[in-house]
């Protein structure tokens, strides 16, 4: 591992940090009511990178009042392509300081920049663009019941949205919140991940920029047991959009029942990444250990179980191995680096632990397992054999740089596996059968089925699961659905 040394020039991004981090409430940023502050760590080294206000139940009324009056006000009323186009004016501001975002994003939530240029970052402005093209597109049907009324729907907005965001994918999963509830004319309160906050702050004074009402959009940061837990219980907020872990997922079905708040859930998966002994075992292992260790692991659709056919296991198994030997692990600011540090000291703790708890199951470790240096929080990419199906690290969401490889007998056995946890958000599967794939994708329980390849997203596809893996889908018309309420109306034409 190389050593992780910053220089931290006068670059944007690194100017920003070094300003106090207020909340952005009505169009000002301001500190938290308490006048607290927390600290927000690089994750690669450890050091403290920025001071940001701790937001508390106060803050959230103040900015739940704000969302509601240009709610009322100069949002929902503004054209539909005059919003559209207020949008667009965003996404071109985040296009001209994409160098700085990129390495605020990347030092922030310790993602190597490479695939922050390459993905992150694209998908958000990309899904921005998308959204805005939406925004005067959303439209009712007109729906001839009988010949004495002229009877139609309509799409309204659903009012003041709180959008809580994780860490993993900080702008591109809150952009995946911003984007759609915005163009149907909503506003939005969003309570960004207390590890990295950074990123939300600054693309919300950007919006500012390009136009947004004072009041459209509000970040309050702070502790998800606090600000979470007020938006959530909010009286005057409408709707939850949440990703994050099925635990609290729970507790926010739970708090939105006090006023039947409309709730979306996206928490998170165990993914099965299915090879059959016919598939390119080169192309299925290479894109398994992408599916495994891109973001360190720490991606709810990570193919953390991949599922092997006998006669392939254990090339698959040497294949994986041999690729997570070979990642380059560092600064997250060099453009060679693979793999960054996990998010934080808690988050390396609790991967560490599960190592040790497949080790005692009988588990065997091939590669890796253990922390790498004594500064930052990186952990050298994992792999496991002779996983039952049974065992912890093959049924728990470890979101680390961690894969069990299961070894099964034919499609029957696959599919019981690949079905076998609580979760329903991805699966892969890999052969040169075409009515095998098919089979697969029918069978399997999951939001997103792959084949021939793994973990492609795309704004314009739905995206979500079932049972522990969430409620509702992001992405495409289906977001749409998310934010706006139908309302039929019916005209009488016999007067």
């Amino acid at each position: 591992m190389m050593s992780v040394a910053y220089d931290f020039a006068h670059s944007p991004a690194t100017e920003f940090m070094a300003r106090p981090q207020r909340l952005l409430i009505d169009g000002r940023r301001v500190p938290a009511s308490s006048g607290r502050t927390f600290k927000s760590l690089n994750p690669a080294t450890g050091q403290v990178i920025a001071t940001v206000a701790e937001g508390g139940e106060a803050d959230v009324e103040i900015a739940v009042a704000a969302a509601r009056r240009a709610f009322e006000g100069p949002w929902r009323t503004m054209r539909a392509s005059e919003r559209g186009q207020t949008l667009l004016r965003w996404a071109d501001l985040l296009k001209r300081h994409s160098d700085e975002i990129i390495e605020l994003e990347s030092i922030d939530a310790g993602k190597p920049i490479s695939a922050t240029m390459r993905q992150d970052f694209p998908a958000a402005v990309d899904t921005l663009i998308y959204y805005a093209g939406w925004a005067d597109k959303i439209s009712g049907d007109v729906v001839p019941v009988r010949d004495d009324a002229l009877t139609y729907t309509m799409r309204e907005p659903v009012g003041v949205v709180a959008a809580i965001v994780p860490w993993n994918f900080p702008l591109m999963i809150g952009m995946w919140k911003l984007a759609p509830a915005l163009a149907c004319g909503c506003t939005i309160v969003m309570k960004p991940a207390e590890l990295t906050s950074l990123s939300a702050l600054r693309i919300a004074e950007l919006a500012l920029e390009a136009g947004l009402p004072a009041g459209v959009f509000n970040v309050v940061t702070g502790p998800g047991r606090v600000v979470g837990d007020a938006l959530v219980n909010h009286p005057d907020v409408d709707k939850v959009t949440f990703t994050g872990s099925p635990g609290v997922g729970r507790g926010i079905m739970k708090g939105a029942a006090s006023n039947f708040k409309r709730v979306s859930l996206e928490l998170g998966g165990k993914s099965a990444n299915v090879i059959f002994d016919d598939a390119d075992l080169e192309a299925a292992s290479k894109a398994a250990a992408s599916g495994i260790f891109f973001n360190a692991g720490q991606v709810c659709s990570a193919g953390s179980r991949v599922l092997v056919q006998e006669k392939a296991y254990d090339e698959v198994v040497e294949r994986l191995a041999a690729r997570a030997k070979s990642l380059r692990i560092g600064d997250p600011l060099d453009r060679k680096t693979a793999l960054g540090p996990v998010i934080s000291e808690k988050q390396m703790k609790s991967i560490l632990d599960y190592v040790d708890i497949g080790q005692k199951e009988g588990a065997r470790l091939v590669t890796g397992g253990a922390r790498i240096g004594e500064r930052g929080y990186f952990i050298s990419p994992t792999v496991f054999a002779d996983v039952e199906h049974e065992m912890r690290v093959s049924q728990e969401e470890i979101f680390g740089p961690v894969v069990s490889v299961i070894k099964f007998k034919d499609e029957a056995d696959a599919l019981r596996i690949a079905n076998g946890t609580a979760y329903s958000l991805a699966a892969g599967v890999w052969s040169r059968d075409v009515g095998k794939l098919q089979r697969f994708a029918k069978r399997a329980r999951a939001g997103t089925v792959w084949m021939n390849t793994y973990g492609y997203t795309d704004v314009r596809l739905p995206w979500g699961g079932e049972r522990d893996s969430g409620l509702g889908r992001e992405h495409g018309t289906a977001a749409l659905d998310n934010f706006t309420e139908p309302k039929a109306v019916w005209m009488n034409l016999a007067v």
